[in-house]
């Protein structure tokens, strides 16, 4: 334990207040999206969400104070005991874990379940940050960079090995990190322009995108310098146009023949919501119904019929936007959002302001993670993104994405208290 690191008074009391606002609303809403008229159960009811929910609300407590009490070192230190320990427990939930809806992630314990894979993420992060702030370290370099590939892709790939998309493409999220500790541009450049092919290609015929990427060629070589209009020059924007023709060419086969049949369908709504409105796309269009009956000032708290008679899918998990959007209209939602907007601000401008790198390093790691939930759930109610089914940060219920959350934020707050002491004592 520190003896000279008085958490209390060096706490970040902004994000501190964001947290516990995030906690109450979603804790309330939870309770919301499972209220039955009939049955008028009590918020303190333990068979349901919402009692579950205030359970881990108050374990969530213990790991703070557990958090709060070690020794900043010890995330340090232990981080790739952390990280081959998840590895372990990644391993193991595919033997002994639980199917739950589809997915071969979770361990069953008793009426409760614990899924490996929300705290993966936490492991993956304290990995990173001690790897990249080795001295000597650096991403322009091809050798490190295929180290935080290794240490970014085996969690991944094991939790895409249970059936868990979603939780698979957080993963993501760390490029904002990368970026921000010398990654070259080339890298997020490149995922950006995969995406952008690959939607193009679900939406647009492949001839016309073909003319596209011939135009942009040509384009492209008239813009160059005369003293670069050479040969290479124009072969090298040739092998690029090549690879993208190619790679358009191959989004058919991966969506019809690689993807499962529910990923299929779940890209089929994204790029048209009214193919089905009554079957596959049916849980998007229901979702923009709830949202959109919310109109400006809501319902009403406990007031919402779309979520009430559950023609909204997980209400209280993946799509517990939808109740706060039909309860409490616009302005409710908006405060949502700017609820994570501001944790969001708060975490970059704290992680720049980090006197370690590992500090630093980590706190980039938990904006990014947060970020790509908040986009993500968001997105996906409103028909913006594909449904992949990952909780909203401290709204949607669960004990593992709750104290996953938790702890992710807490780490680095105990890391930035750190810095404050310092300067204090400065």
């Amino acid at each position: 334990m520190a003896r000279n690191d008085p958490f209390a008074r060096n706490i970040d009391w902004l994000t501190l207040a964001l947290y516990i606002a995030c906690v109450l609303m979603g804790w309330f809403n939870v309770y919301a999206a499972v209220y039955s008229p009939e049955m008028k159960t009590s918020i303190f009811d333990m068979s349901t969400d919402a009692g579950k929910q205030l359970m881990w609300i108050g374990t969530s407590v213990i790991l703070i104070i557990c958090v709060l009490v070690i020794d900043h070192r010890f995330y340090d230190q232990f981080a790739y005991i952390f990280y081959g320990f998840m590895i372990f427990m990644l391993l193991l939930v595919m033997v002994a874990g639980s199917n739950i809806n589809g997915s071969h992630s979770w361990f069953k314990i008793g009426s409760f379940s614990l899924q490996p894979a929300e705290f993966a993420k936490l492991a993956t992060s304290l990995a990173l940050a001690r790897y990249l702030d080795v001295p000597g370290v650096n991403l322009t370099k091809q050798k490190d960079q295929l180290y935080v590939a290794g240490i970014i892709g085996l969690p991944a790939v094991l939790i895409l090995l249970s059936n868990e998309t979603g939780s698979t493409l957080v993963f993501a999220a760390f490029i904002i990190m990368l970026y921000r500790e010398g990654l070259p541009a080339i890298y997020p450049i490149a995922g950006i322009t995969l995406t952008t092919l690959f939607v193009l290609a679900l939406i647009f015929p492949l001839f016309y995108i073909f003319i596209g990427i011939l135009v942009l060629a040509v384009v492209a070589i008239f813009l160059l310098p005369r003293y670069n209009r050479n040969v290479r020059s124009i072969a090298g924007i040739g092998l690029i146009g090549l690879a993208m023709v190619g790679i358009v060419a191959g989004v058919d086969f991966f969506v019809n023949d690689v993807l499962q049949t529910h990923q299929q369908n779940r890209i089929k709504v994204l790029v048209n919501p009214n193919i089905d409105p009554l079957g596959v796309g049916w849980n998007v269009t229901q979702a923009k119904i709830a949202i959109g009956s919310g109109r400006f000032e809501g319902k009403g708290f406990l007031e919402g019929t779309q979520t009430k008679f559950d023609f909204v899918p997980a209400q209280s998990t993946d799509f517990i936007f939808c109740t706060i959007g039909e309860e409490h209209g616009f302005m409710g939602s908006a405060i949502v959002v700017l609820l994570f907007v501001g944790l969001l601000s708060r975490l970059i401008i704290l992680a720049e302001k980090q006197r370690s790198r590992f500090a630093r390093i980590y706190g980039y790691c938990v904006a990014g993670i947060f970020f790509f939930h908040f986009m993500v759930n968001i997105g996906m109610t409103i028909g913006l993104m594909p449904v992949i089914g990952i909780p909203l940060p401290f709204f949607s219920y669960g004990g593992s994405s709750l104290w996953s959350f938790t702890l992710l934020l807490f780490i680095f707050l105990k890391l930035d208290s750190r810095r404050t002491s310092m300067l204090s004592r400065n």
